[in-house]
C-alpha cells in the first residue's frame, strides 16, 4: 500500500509542470477550452473539463465514420455501394461534392467517407447520414458503450438548401441539445473512440487500421500537427465561427499520445489558418506531447 501510495504522489509531481504549462498558455485567452489527453502506452493523462459536452462541429465526423465501417462489418452494407449526388444534400463550407461534383453522379461508399475525413466534405457527410441515419450512428455508440457523445443532424447550409434542422436524430430534436449544431461530445469519449481504435477495438482490428490511415491523410494542419515537426498524427479537425477542436493521435516516439482539444466562445469569426483557436490548439499539442511523454 505504501508503495502504491509513493507512486500516486510521483505522478501527481510529475504531472503539476504540465498542469502549470498549460494553464499558462491559456492564460486569459476569451474563450473556453476543454480538453483531454492520454500517452496510450503509458496510460499517463491529464484533463481539463475533460466530462463537460462540447459542441464538435466537425469532430463528430469521427464517430459517423466509425459507424460506418461498423455496418459495413456487420453486412449492412458494402464499400462500393453507391451514394447518389444530389441538390437536396449539397451544402456549402468545406469539401469538393458541394461544388464540383455534379447532381445524379454515384460514389462508392467507401470514396464517400474518404472524402468525409480528409477534406472534412459536408456534403458527403450529408449523403452517408441520409444512407445511415444519425440515429444509426448514436446506436453504435451505443453498443460501444459511448453514452455522452450524439450525432444530432445533418450539416446545414448558409444558401438556401438545409436550413431547417433535417436528417435530425432523436437526441437532435430534444431542445436541450439544439445549441450544440450537428454533433456534442465531450474530451475524453473522443479520446476513448481513438484509443481503441489504436488499441485494435473500435469494430475490429483491420476496421481500425484503415480509419487511423483515413486520419492521417487529413489535409488540415492547422491544429494538432502544426508545431510537431512531422510527426505522424491521425486526427480530425472541426471549425465554427467561434469555435476550433482537433482530435486526433500523435504518434511521438515517447509513444502515441491520444488528444481531444476545443477552443469554444472566440468573439470574432476568422477563417484564416492563423486563427487564434488554431494558434491556441497548435501550441496545446505541443506542451501535452512534451509533457506526457517525458522519460
Amino acid at each position: 500500500m505504501r508503495i502504491a501510495l509513493i507512486g500516486i504522489f510521483a505522478a501527481a509531481a510529475a504531472a503539476q509542470p504540465l498542469q502549470q504549462a498549460i494553464h499558462a498558455r491559456i492564460g486569459d485567452f476569451p474563450a473556453t477550452v476543454s480538453l483531454y489527453a492520454k500517452n496510450l502506452e503509458t496510460g499517463a493523462s491529464i484533463g481539463i473539463r475533460e466530462t463537460e459536452p462540447v459542441r464538435t462541429a466537425s469532430t463528430i465526423k469521427l464517430p459517423i465514420m466509425a459507424s460506418v465501417f461498423d455496418d459495413v462489418a456487420r453486412g449492412q452494407a458494402k464499400w462500393t455501394d453507391p451514394l447518389t449526388v444530389t441538390a437536396a444534400e449539397k451544402v456549402s463550407g468545406s469539401g469538393v461534392i458541394g461544388t464540383e461534383i455534379s447532381d445524379g453522379v454515384e460514389l462508392p461508399l467507401r470514396d464517400v467517407v474518404h472524402l468525409m475525413i480528409v477534406v472534412s466534405d459536408n456534403t458527403a457527410t450529408n449523403m452517408i447520414l441520409e444512407r445511415f441515419g444519425a440515429d444509426g450512428v448514436n446506436a453504435f455508440l451505443d453498443r460501444i458503450g459511448i453514452k455522452t457523445t450524439r450525432s444530432l443532424r445533418k450539416v446545414r447550409g448558409d444558401g438556401t438548401t438545409l436550413k431547417a434542422p433535417v436528417g435530425s436524430s432523436a437526441a437532435g430534436r430534444l431542445p436541450e441539445n439544439q445549441k450544440y449544431g450537428i454533433g456534442v461530445s465531450t474530451p475524453r469519449d473522443m479520446v476513448t473512440i481513438l484509443e481503441r481504435a489504436q488499441r485494435g477495438e473500435l469494430v475490429g482490428p483491420e476496421a481500425s487500421r484503415e480509419m487511423i490511415a483515413i486520419l492521417k491523410r487529413c489535409q488540415d494542419s492547422t491544429g494538432i500537427p502544426r508545431r510537431l515537426g512531422g510527426i505522424a498524427v491521425a486526427h480530425k479537425i472541426g471549425a465554427m465561427d467561434a469555435l476550433r477542436s482537433d482530435v486526433g493521435i500523435v504518434y511521438s516516439p515517447g509513444g502515441p499520445v491520444a488528444m481531444a482539444i476545443t477552443v469554444d466562445g472566440m468573439a470574432k469569426p476568422d477563417w484564416s489558418p492563423d486563427n487564434p483557436g488554431s494558434l491556441l490548439i497548435a501550441d496545446l499539442a505541443k506542451i501535452l506531447v512534451d509533457g506526457l511523454t517525458k522519460r
